[in-house]
Order: structure tokens, then C-alpha cells, then sequence
């Protein structure tokens, strides 16, 4: 079975974005720097020279990570999604069954994911374990901090 990455139009035309930005910009300034420290003599012991090279490196890594991010993703359209139960691109809002303190938060996939947003991603520990869940049920999570209990306190979409 594939993995896919379920994304937003948003969040796939962000990271397409950022891929046309690494490769064009940032390839001409890994190849400018490296140029530039080349220029400076003996390569054998050019420390600026090495780091040009694992600057590169590194950022080829991150194209070819994104390329295939992008390769598997699958757009959602959040008009057709059910808000009966939690799915990816729900708005969850939870309770802490402990503390009675309640937070909203919203699933997206891996690549999405940005704690300042509220973004969770399904593949976390409280993301997959609100997963399926409906209004009303308590999710029993480990983290690593240990077990939490949430109730689930609404669901929407959008």
C-alpha cells in the first residue's frame, strides 16, 4: 500500500512554492558559494570549500525531500469531508478529562503540522489517537509524557 500525503490546496501549493525556491535561488547560491570558495586556492584544507559542499548536499536533501512529499500527495477537497467523526482536517476540540482545560486544534498531515497554528499531525501520538473518535467519546492517548484522557467536545470542518 502507498503512502500518501494528505494535504490542503494551501498547504500543497505552500510546499510546491518553497521546492521552486530551492531549486532555482537556492541551487544559484550553493553553486556561487561554492565557486567563490573554490576561487580561493588548495581545496585540500578550504574549510569554506567543505561547508559550500554540505550546504549543497543538504539542500538537495531537502528537494528530494519535498519532491517526494509531493510525488504521494493527495489534495483534499474539505468541502466533501464528514464531520461526524475526527479525520484529517478536522477541527477537533478536546477537554482533558484531568484538568478540564479544553483546546482546539486541527489534524494535517506530517508536512502541515505547526504546534503555534494548533496544527497537529494525524500521525502523532494525540492525533492518531483522536482518529475515528465522535463528539461525545473519551480518547485514551500515551504520550511520552504518559496517559492522557480527552474527551472529544466538537468536531468541524473548515
Amino acid at each position: 500500500m502507498a503512502n500518501y500525503n494528505y494535504l490542503t490546496q494551501g498547504g500543497y501549493d505552500k510546499l510546491k512554492a518553497e521546492l521552486e525556491e530551492l531549486k532555482t535561488t537556492g541551487r544559484m547560491e550553493a553553486a556561487r558559494a561554492i565557486a567563490e570558495a573554490r576561487a580561493q586556492g588548495d581545496l585540500s584544507e578550504n574549510a569554506e570549500y567543505d561547508a559550500a559542499k554540505d550546504a549543497q548536499g543538504l539542500l538537495e536533501l531537502k528537494i528530494s525531500e519535498l519532491e517526494t512529499v509531493l510525488s504521494t500527495a493527495r489534495v483534499i477537497d474539505e468541502s466533501q469531508l464528514d464531520a461526524s467523526k475526527v479525520a484529517i482536517l478536522s477541527n477537533v476540540t478536546i477537554k482533558n478529562i484531568k484538568t478540564g482545560k479544553e483546546m482546539t486544534y486541527k489534524l494535517v498531515s506530517e508536512s502541515e503540522a505547526d504546534a503555534k497554528q494548533l496544527k497537529i499531525s494525524v500521525t502523532s501520538p494525540i492525533g492518531q489517537g483522536l482518529l475515528g473518535k465522535v463528539k461525545g467519546e473519551v480518547a485514551k492517548i500515551t504520550t511520552p509524557g504518559g496517559a492522557l484522557e480527552f474527551e472529544v467536545v466538537d468536531i468541524t470542518i473548515g
